[in-house]
């Protein structure tokens, strides 16, 4: 049944309404394929029970007629969505076994509308890396290997499992989350499609939180009109997020293979930085160009804030991930270790339980809060941030549908090969994307080429916000006119 693996999403939903084969019989496949690639190490945890018995639930549905957009369809779920009696431990030992007794807004959505869960996906420790690497479950290893070699590459982060997951088709599709880029980077990284939603889009109700004020749920999918079947379901208005938007959500899909003729998108000039790989400039040339052959007027423009957004956004969110963290301590849930009083215990538990990476940000955030430095660092932090968004609606205000970047500065890494580097160089990954997260605007990853070494590259479209529409349509241009990429069975 492995040809099962072959459908995208929509010709899944397609032939299962058509009884071509059944919901068990295509999670089965799924189920197997997994079993065949836990090298990967793309699930932390696989629940084959749960899984065959929601499919057996949507095959009697879809025989009823009463099928839901998601019916039977196969999906990985992110390690920090809490999911209702299914261990989620953020890929922290702090979380230890912790099991939920609750399930968070987004996959309680998608499961009222038909889907299927796999299993839990592996990520870096409370979504803190670019590269999976930090996570207490171990590394995710690319599904891609360079050309001529067969070292391990990252899969990219922080939810590298999610993009292995469907670059690997062990999963249909899959949640994940974005902070800084952690859904768009590791997209690029795979060959596969991730969007960042506009902040509010998706409620972050049940979702592990790392910085609060730019954290964004959204999906990674094997193409364009798969993301965009995902994203509706994923997007809502909930009461229990005070920061979810109550507004209509739109049929993202009809969106897929509309014209983008007339539309004016923008080149940013600052995002042309200092040592950009040549196959990296050519790539955005050469998207801007196919935009503009299918009618598209490119317009270059300016972000004069670019250049502060890294440092800013290094400041904001170690701040917010220090003040969300402090929850875990030992006593109301997850791990302990004992001390000979409650200081001791707190010490103990936060130093076994948390890693080098989420420790070093506790530390960054804490620093910055601090009564000395909360005026040096956070509050301009937090005015830059203000900046940043302004020059986003200068450019929108004049016209501009959407922005036009490179996503990543380079195709995938290998796995230990940024373990003697600084901080800051594995942070330079994130050069592209935080300005999104900083503006609260939406943003797609869609693949569009192969580097020299024979790995994906991705393009970044940004757009305004709530027009996630726009970037769906221009997206699919972008798809069609590079193709769609898969990477060789090794595994």
């Amino acid at each position: 049944m492995t040809d099962l693996l072959d459908f995208t999403f929509a010709e899944a939903r397609k032939k299962l309404l058509a009884k071509e084969f059944s919901a068990v019989e295509l999670n089965r496949a799924y189920l197997g394929a997994m079993e065949a690639a836990r090298g990967l190490n793309a699930y932390v945890l696989e629940t084959p029970e749960i899984a065959l018995e929601r499919a057996a639930e949507s095959d009697a549905r879809i025989a009823k007629g009463e099928a839901g957009p998601l019916e039977g369809l196969p999906l990985g779920v992110k390690d920090l969505y809490c999911t209702e009696g299914v261990r989620t431990t953020a890929c922290s030992k702090i979380l230890g076994e912790f099991t939920p007794p609750y399930e968070s807004f987004v996959t309680a959505k998608m499961r009222a509308d038909g889907a299927v869960m796999l299993g839990k996906l592996n990520n870096d420790e409370f979504a803190m890396g670019s590269s999976n690497e930090t996570s207490a479950f171990g590394v995710v290893v690319n599904p891609w290997r360079r050309q001529g070699s067969d070292a391990a590459l990252v899969a990219g982060g922080s939810s590298g499992g999610s993009s292995a997951a469907v670059a690997a088709r062990i999963a249909l599709g899959a949640t994940a989350t974005d902070t800084g880029g952690s859904i768009r980077q590791p997209a690029a990284f795979t060959g596969t499609v991730g969007v960042k939603p506009t902040y509010g889009r998706c409620s972050r109700w049940g979702i592990v939180a790392f910085a609060s004020s730019l954290d964004q749920a959204g999906p990674i999918a094997r193409d364009v009109r798969d993301a965009a079947i995902l994203m509706r379901s994923m997007a809502g208005y909930d009461k229990r997020d005070s920061t979810s938007v109550d507004r209509e959500v739109p049929d993202y899909e009809a969106a897929v293979g509309r014209s983008v003729k007339g539309l004016r998108i923008g080149v940013p000039k600052e995002y042309r930085v200092d040592g950009m790989p040549a196959e990296i400039e050519k790539l955005w040339s050469d998207g801007a160009e196919r935009l503009k052959a299918a009618g598209a007027e490119i317009v270059e423009v300016s972000l004069p804030h670019t250049k502060y957004a890294l440092p800013a956004y290094y400041i904001v969110a170690p701040a917010e991930a220090s003040s969300n963290l402090a929850r875990y301590d030992g006593v109301r849930y997850g791990a302990r270790v004992a001390g000979r009083d409650v200081t001791d215990m707190y010490e103990n538990t936060r130093a076994a339980g948390f890693g080098p990476e989420v420790r070093r940000r506790i530390m960054i955030g804490a620093y910055v809060l601090s009564a000395g430095y909360y005026d040096a660092y956070y509050v301009r932090a937090q005015k830059v941030r203000t900046l940043i968004k302004r020059d986003f609606e200068t450019v929108f205000d004049a016209g501009v549908d959407a922005i036009l970047t490179p996503a990543t500065p380079s195709a995938a890494f290998g796995v230990g090969e940024m373990a003697n580097a600084s901080p800051v160089e594995m942070y330079l990954n994130d050069v592209f994307t935080v300005t999104v997260n900083m503006a609260g605007l939406p943003g797609i990853a869609v693949p569009a080429g192969l580097s020299s070494e024979g790995l994906p590259l991705a393009l970044q479209l940004i757009g305004r916000p709530f027009d996630e529409e726009t970037l769906f349509a221009t997206g699919a241009v972008i798809e069609d006119s590079f193709g769609r990429f898969s990477p060789e069975r090794w595994w």
